[in-house]
């Protein structure tokens, strides 16, 4: 048996704590040599009686590593007299450092625990949790390569450092009162206070009634108590918006209905925003006038110390930029656009390197990939050339597919703002940087007016790359099952093979060829995004009649708004057309006079699904129609069995309701049916669900329970976002798999 050997190690093993565990094991087994950074590879020379017990060892990793491979090779010369750890070498970017991910345990109760080193000082992190994305600027994983780098450790950080005992042992982020970042608390206009306590006095400004931006690990967050919820949507203009909210666990745990998964989940390295249901639909509604709550636990140091000190039992904790922009990451930039919405800026002086939310999770499904999830790391083989995939339009992300792995971008924004557009290109330009790929393809939606397309067009001249063109709703579907399948895709809006706008689509196919097999009745939108405002636009787009006009009048519609809108859809001006999900429930929540604006994205569809929620629907009949080859749902007569039954129950909230449900539950039943239809044609067991309208409980639980009566398997993927925030994904292996073929 071989006593030596140089192993490779390849995976997610920087930023993890691999050098240090292999520092280590070598100890624990007598092996002499070394081991080293090379790009973001690990690699080991050991030589040692016990060689093939410590290979094994090193084998399982650290808590936070990945190990996709381990190679060994034979070493010749002799061994050293120990084992040491080595400079890092730049190499080989097969690998990926681990997302930023929470405080842990360890680091709290050094934290809270009176008289330590560490007591108080917010950022106090080890080689198992902190900041990693946020804060690197290229690989290998060295502090010198970090946001750190301004930080020089004092002498007893440097003793941690290099102390093998110590779960400090080679942390980049090792940092300390003495030598590491601090924190400044300035007023409304950005001038510096000065406080002994910075967080126990910003504690009281918030038990006060102030509204304070705090700048965390990926960008500044809005906190305030909830008293002070309403002022906070006053100077924000967000009057109706839910907010998410910090508590400690045992607040959370009194107020919503929560799984164990999801308790592990809300305090686990990720500790993302979970969307709870509440265990009263009708408490916290300056908060939230949906049934469901945003949650998640503090995260940081940082979190835990403000709560020590907060009398307050939770926090408005939200994003500080505006909706589908990008983080705000500068007490400067702060400054500018909070002007007149916060009191407040506590604020530290660490570099964020790379802006990083909040990641969204409800039901177990992501619908923000960000901290804690992404950079996400997909083993996928798509070929051997580099892809690039630069998303749609709204909830964009940004996929990079090289050496058998597509690494996808946390949460970029709409990408139809200049703000959001550059950072979409610094995005790409960091995973870049950190991957250096030859990019050969560059895959963007089909919709010619995206930023995120024009992007690419320009990107792809300047490099010299092939342009793949994809659909917006078959991106949806390859994300979720690259196989052939039968595809549901149901979302708000997706430019469609044919120019109009889809968003209802059953697909039969895989990457890259698709038949569109089935899909939602095509309808009318006067005003074209003024009817996704104005959903009551919607729904006579689709109930063009007497009664829909009648309806309109009695709630306030001018006979000269109603003989413009009448003319828009009889004379198709300024109307576009589409088959989308979306616009069908924003259509009946505005018939039901549950939204009749929309105020933030995806409100009417949200507040229908709300309304109905704990209500039993009602069995409808399914117009199904055939139009060129494929089944269509018509949505009209769904939606006109809900007027007439509205019609004659329009002051009964009960009666309301149950039709509220009995549409979501319906329009459900309708589309799962065509694509059992369509798996019975073609033979085939698996249909593959995406879209925005599937995170609707009601809608998802109803397609899947259809489609397992009817024999067949519903697949999701549970790793990526079911709305926007998967296409980047979709496009590139979209992309790899039609190169290949």
């Amino acid at each position: 048996m071989p006593n030596k050997g140089h192993i490779f190690i390849r995976g997610i093993v920087q930023g993890v704590g691999f050098r240090p565990f292999v520092y280590a094991r070598a100890i624990a087994y007598g092996i002499s040599g070394s081991v080293w950074n090379n790009g973001s590879e690990v690699q080991i020379q050991a030589w040692g009686e016990k060689f093939d017990d410590f290979l094994e060892d090193v084998k399982k990793g650290t808590p936070l590593s990945v190990i996709d491979s381990v190679e060994v090779f034979s070493l010749s010369g002799s061994p050293p007299p120990d084992f040491s750890i080595l400079k890092s070498h730049d190499g080989v970017r097969s690998g990926l450092i681990p997302p930023d991910i929470a405080t842990c345990a360890d680091c709290v109760r050094d934290i809270l625990t009176s008289g330590g080193r560490y007591e108080g000082y917010f950022a106090t992190s080890c080689v198992n949790c902190g900041p990693r994305y946020s804060i690197i600027t290229s690989l290998p994983y060295d502090r010198e390569r970090t946001a750190m780098d301004t930080f020089p450790p004092c002498e007893a950080c440097s003793k941690e450092y290099s102390d093998p005992a110590c779960r400090r042992h080679h942390a980049q982020t090792i940092a300390c009162t003495s030598c590491g970042p601090a924190l400044s608390l300035h007023s409304k206009t950005g001038q510096n206070i000065s406080k002994d306590n910075l967080i126990r006095h910003t504690a009281e400004l918030l038990d006060n009634g102030h509204i304070v931006a705090i700048r965390g690990i990926g960008g500044f967050h809005i906190a305030c108590t909830g008293e002070v919820s309403g002022e906070l949507k006053r100077r924000l203009g967000r009057t109706k918006q839910p907010f998410a909210i910090m508590a400690r666990k045992d607040w959370i745990l009194q107020q919503t209905r929560i799984s164990p998964d999801e308790e592990s989940l809300l305090q686990s390295d990720i500790s993302p925003i979970l969307v709870l249901d509440k265990k009263n639909p009708a408490s916290l509604e300056s908060i939230s006038n949906l049934h469901t709550l945003g949650c998640m636990v503090p995260y940081t140091g940082l979190h835990h110390l403000l709560f020590t000190h907060l009398k307050a039992p939770f926090l408005i904790m939200t994003s500080a930029n505006a909706p589908g922009y990008p983080m705000l990451t500068t007490l400067d930039e702060a400054v500018e656009k909070l002007s007149g919405t916060v009191d407040f800026y506590l604020t530290h002086n660490r570099d964020i390197v790379n802006r990083c939310d909040d990641s969204v999770v409800r039901k177990g499904h992501i619908i923000r990939l960000s901290r804690g999830f992404a950079p996400k790391r997909t083993k996928i083989f798509l070929g051997d050339k580099a892809i690039l995939g630069t998303g749609p339009e709204l909830n964009a992300t940004v996929t990079l597919y090289t050496n058998g792995f597509c690494i996808t971008s946390p949460h970029v924004g709409n990408v139809r703002n200049p703000g959001t557009y550059a950072y979409l290109q610094e995005t790409i330009k960091c995973l870049k940087n950190l991957m250096q790929p030859d990019i050969q393809i560059i895959a963007h939606d089909l919709h010619p007016q995206f930023l995120s397309t024009r992007y690419a067009k320009e990107l792809a001249e300047d490099i010299g790359a092939t342009l793949v063109p994809v659909q917006h709703h078959v991106a949806h579907i390859v994300a979720t099952y690259p196989e052939e399948c039968i595809g549901i895709a149901i979302d708000g809006v997706g430019y469609g093979s044919d120019g109009t706008i889809w968003g209802g689509e059953v697909f039969h196919g895989a990457a890259p060829e698709f038949s569109r097999v089935g899909h939602l009745l095509p309808v009318l939108m006067p005003g074209g995004d003024l009817a996704t405002i104005w959903p009551e636009r919607m729904l006579y787009g689709i109930l063009p009649d007497e009664e829909t006009i009648s309806l309109l009048h009695s709630r306030g519609w001018t006979e000269q708004d109603l003989t413009i809108l009448e003319k828009q859809v009889s004379r198709r001006f300024n109307t576009a057309v589409t088959s989308s999900t979306g616009r069908v429930l924003d259509a009946a929540s505005a018939l039901l006079g549950i939204c009749r604006k929309k105020t933030y994205d995806g409100e009417p569809a949200m507040r229908l699904e709300s309304f109905a929620h704990g209500t039993t629907p009602e069995v409808w009949e399914i117009p199904i129609v055939r139009i060129n080859n494929a089944e269509v749902l018509d949505t009209s007569r769904l939606l006109k069995t809900a007027c007439d039954l509205y019609t004659k129950n329009i002051s009964d909230t009960n009666a309301t309701r149950k039709i509220a449900a009995s549409i979501q539950y319906n329009l459900a039943r309708g589309i799962a049916g065509i694509a059992c239809n369509a798996a019975t044609n073609a033979g085939i067991t698996k249909i593959a669900l995406s879209g925005g309208v599937a995170y609707n409980e009601m809608i998802r639980n109803t397609i899947q329970c259809t489609v397992q009566e009817r024999g067949y398997e519903l697949v999701i993927n549970r790793d990526m976002p079911l709305g926007d925030g998967c296409i980047s994904f979709g496009q590139c292996v979209y992309a790899g798999k039609k190169d290949i073929l």
